[in-house]
């Protein structure tokens, strides 16, 4: 059996997340006030609490995904013993996930790691005026019809590829109308169906640019160490542990496609059976599944979730 750990993006995020962590374990509750206090925000209990609408905005979404995944490794860790470095042969996360795949790793800290994700979800959501962009995911068709229906779409808008996420399943983004063309042009290219995403900004777009100009900034500031564990970054698709290299893909990974379906195909080409998605929610393993034939795929998020991982893990 070889290990992966993938760390969930935005979208997985939920009023609640995280509170039985925090109930349990001591160590996880430590996890979410030392965010709290790196951002000065009480984002823990708007994690716990909500309101809904306050958790998904993405400058508080980002930051407490992440610090839910950081919570399971903690509990992980220092509870039950597992040592990453041992066991997991790869780390990778879904665009904001490689932060949390970085962290876990140990090339951030974890209040580094916070005000990182604090300051891109700010620049991400400032880059764009609320309006002129979308993105909408295209079900039914992969990545080379994407690429067609995104290019005759464009007319001089900006359209792009922002996640291919499985065999059937990509993202497209920027500005609005080009979005909306999307529909009525894949239609007669085999998309099933073109559906618009509740998101706030078009991500992973050339729109991005001004928060990718941040995150150089922010990043060039930041210790970045070599991870204990390679990290498969987005935007390549390969695994990489070169600091510099991890900080100049990061700041490509602002305007570039989220290459998912790829990441998870080399994880398993390179040998990994069992992907476990650390943190909130189930979506990457449904993606795993769906891209990687005869994967195994286990989400871990609450208590219950890690007692019935660890015998696998620890073997």
């Amino acid at each position: 059996m070889a290990i992966a750990f993938v760390f969930p993006g935005q979208g997985s995020q939920d009023v609640g997340m995280g509170k039985a962590l925090a109930e349990t374990f001591p160590c996880a509750k430590a996890v979410f006030d030392e965010v709290d206090e790196a951002l000065g925000q009480n984002l823990s209990a708007i994690m716990w609490d909500g309101p809904r609408e306050t958790l998904t905005l993405t400058e508080n979404a980002q930051p407490a995904l992440m610090a839910v995944s950081m919570a399971v490794m903690r509990v992980l860790e220092q509870e039950k013993g597992f040592r990453p470095q041992d066991k997991v042969k790869f780390v990778a996360g879904h665009s904001l996930g490689e932060y949390s795949a970085l962290a876990a790793a140990g090339s951030f800290s974890l209040a580094d790691t916070a005000r990182l994700l604090k300051l891109r979800g700010q620049a991400m959501q400032k880059a764009v005026a609320v309006g002129e962009g979308a993105m909408a995911a295209l079900l039914g068709v992969g990545m080379d019809v994407a690429v067609k229906v995104a290019a005759e779409a464009a007319q001089g808008d900006c359209c792009q590829v922002a996640n291919d996420n499985e065999p059937t399943q990509v993202v497209l983004s920027g500005h609005k109308r080009a979005i909306d063309r999307v529909a009525d042009i894949g239609k007669p290219l085999g998309v099933r169906r073109a559906v618009i995403l509740p998101v706030s900004a078009p991500f992973h777009c050339a729109l991005m640019q001004p928060a990718a100009d941040a995150m150089a900034e922010a990043l060039s500031k930041v210790t970045v160490n070599k991870p204990i564990v390679p990290v498969v970054a987005n935007v390549v698709a390969t695994a990489i542990s070169d600091p510099e290299e991890i900080k100049k893909r990061l700041v490509e990974q602002v305007v570039g496609t989220v290459r998912w379906r790829e990441c998870v195909a080399y994880m398993a080409a390179n040998g990994i059976t069992d992907f476990y998605e650390i943190g909130s929610g189930k979506v990457l393993a449904g993606l795993v599944k769906r891209t990687a034939s005869g994967a195994n795929a286990t989400s871990v998020g609450t208590p219950a979730d890690i007692d019935a991982a660890l015998a696998a893990l620890m073997s």
